[in-house]
């Protein structure tokens, strides 16, 4: 009912909040006082803007993942490898998935793309032009593009069909750099929950995947 899926969201909610508190809390202590305030104050911020209703947003790409026929993943250096981690985890929920860490190769795969399939792009900046070509040849094949890049205007962003953004703030360029992964890594890990929690066909394979992969290590 109604009041449920309203506890539900708020508790996804709270969790959001709590794992990104978590992740910019670890290792705090150990760093400069200065630089483990501006850690604190990142992870309050993100406990106060949980319940801000951007979640929906997520949740709408969480939904066009789901029920895609297939998916592709494409990130660049850092974002390459959050990306390529996000890529296993769907495939353990029983979706099609394919990673790419090169456009330019990517590309020459346009061919197999279905109406349907969705392209998650991955960028921090979201500005290298032959990402935004390959987005648009992408639409062009009637798929969907969600982007993930820092809350800043860019053309990815501004170009796909669903957009899930991160914010990461900071005037020291390495602290700012480790709130941008954490925040993103959360991010991902919150989609990741939404695909479980509203396909309970994706969860059982979830479970079934997890199973045969321990029983391929104990053996």
């Amino acid at each position: 009912n109604t009041n449920y899926s309203q506890q539900h969201t708020d508790t996804l909610h709270n969790r959001f909040g709590l794992r990104v508190a978590a992740r910019l809390s670890a290792g705090a202590e150990a760093l400069p006082h200065d630089i483990g305030e501006r850690l604190r104050a990142a992870r309050e911020q993100a406990l106060a803007r949980r319940r801000q209703p951007v979640v929906l947003v997520r949740q709408r790409a969480a939904s066009a993942v789901s029920h895609s026929g297939g998916t592709a993943t494409l990130g660049l250096g850092d974002d390459g490898l959050i990306a390529r981690e996000f890529a296993m985890r769907l495939s353990l929920l029983g979706l099609l998935t394919i990673h790419h860490a090169d456009p330019i190769l990517m590309m020459s795969n346009l061919s197999a793309a279905r109406r349907g399939d969705v392209l998650l792009m991955v960028s921090e900046f979201g500005k290298l032009p032959e990402i935004s070509q390959l987005s648009r040849q992408f639409q062009a094949c009637e798929g969907k593009v969600v982007s993930i890049t820092r809350n800043t205007s860019n053309p990815l962003r501004a170009h796909a069909d669903a957009s899930l953004v991160v914010s990461a703030h900071d005037p020291a360029p390495h602290v700012e750099h480790v709130l941008y992964r954490s925040s993103l890594q959360s991010l991902l890990d919150f989609v990741f929950v939404l695909l479980c929690q509203h396909n309970p066909d994706r969860y059982r394979q979830l479970n079934i995947n997890l199973e045969r992969v321990q029983h391929m290590l104990e053996s």
